[in-house]
């Protein structure tokens, strides 16, 4: 992939009309992505990124929502904390797609990438390098999902401070070191830092959900470093990434492929499935490839084909299973987790 020049542009303002356009309108007024800081009573700011995937319009909804509403309570901006806000790919959100053929995952790209060198990648640190100059309050990353599943934060780091931002959101937090290259493990060097999974496009309860987190975040005066009741959080860690390998066709029923998906397989999302669940049919050779979080290739501890079935051999617990054929041939088919809780920091 021969990669389009990119380039990154800083305001210190917010654009007059910006946040009367949707996320496809953004191009009329941003030229790519853009990083604008906005003044507020407090500071270090916080940061906000929206519109890492061009198809997740949740973040910049929920950022204009609320921008919205407080312009027209005070007729001016006057947030409680200053805010840097990251718009991402304006370009995908135009073509209504996660990227373009010519782009690489804006949110695969950050540094701690194992992706080669790359425009995109070079502009994800300077933003990182921005940030650092000015520091961070907290860092959040809004994302919307293809499947069925609830609203939940992911953590790239096991402390109380990122717990207790995740914990804001949801109790349902999942822990993960892979994929590397994604905006909340970047700015996890940082300060406290989550990326949020705000439920299907065009849900209003997710953008209203997103837009109240911000907002919450904004009048934080600190995040505690003291340990929470551990009844009070459902951690779950990321053990395995399932994808299907490019050479590999698939599909859902009728359709004939090497890997026929079960059509439940959205509602396995969050649920603790028994070894020997089916998650597909296997035709002329198809398969499945899971690699663990030090990439690993670890597909024989979980899946076995047994009378051409392609099942669990263990008990685990998927999230972001989808039927969106194009999320899981750009992405993956889902993660497979394990409960966590013995890990969250005693209180003492």
């Amino acid at each position: 992939m021969t990669e389009t020049p990119i380039t990154l542009t800083e305001l210190d303002r917010l654009p007059e009309g910006l946040v009367e356009l949707n996320s496809a309108e953004l191009i009329s007024q941003l030229k790519g992505p853009t990083l604008i800081h906005l003044d507020g009573e407090r500071k270090p700011p916080l940061f906000v990124s929206v519109l890492m995937h061009g198809n997740e319009p949740v973040g910049w909804d929920a950022v204009r929502l609320m921008l919205s509403q407080c312009l027209e309570r005070h007729g001016q901006l006057r947030l409680p904390r200053a805010m840097s806000l990251f718009i991402g790919n304006v370009h995908a959100a135009a073509a209504n797609a996660r990227h373009l053929p010519d782009q690489p995952d804006f949110n695969r790209v950050w540094p701690g990438t194992d992706q080669p060198p790359s425009p995109t990648q070079q502009l994800m640190a300077e933003v990182v390098a921005r940030m650092a100059q000015r520091g961070i309050f907290a860092s959040i990353d809004l994302h919307n999902n293809t499947g069925t599943n609830p609203h939940y934060a992911c953590v790239n780091r096991i402390d109380n401070r990122y717990l207790h931002l995740a914990r804001l959101f949801s109790r349902t937090v999942v822990y993960f070191v892979r994929p590397t290259g994604v905006q909340s493990q970047a700015m996890a060097k940082l300060c406290p830092a989550v990326t949020l999974e705000c439920g299907r496009v065009g849900d209003r309860h997710g953008i209203e959900h997103a837009r109240e987190f911000i907002d919450a975040c904004l009048h934080l005066l600190e995040l505690p470093e003291h340990a929470l009741p551990a009844q009070d959080i459902d951690l779950f860690h990321t053990v395995a990434r399932v994808t299907i390998p490019e050479q590999i066709s698939f599909g859902f029923p009728p359709h004939q492929a090497q890997l026929v998906l079960s059509p439940e397989l959205e509602r396995f999302n969050f649920r603790e499935l028994p070894a020997g669940t089916a998650f597909a049919r296997v035709r002329e050779g198809g398969y499945l490839e899971a690699r663990d979080e030090h990439g690993r290739v670890v597909t024989d501890r979980y899946f076995g084909t047994e009378e051409g079935e392609l099942k669990l051999r263990e008990p685990a617990m998927p999230s972001m299973l989808t039927a969106d054929a194009t999320v899981i041939r750009q992405d993956c088919l889902c993660y497979l987790m394990e409960r966590y809780n013995q890990h969250v920091p005693a209180r003492h």
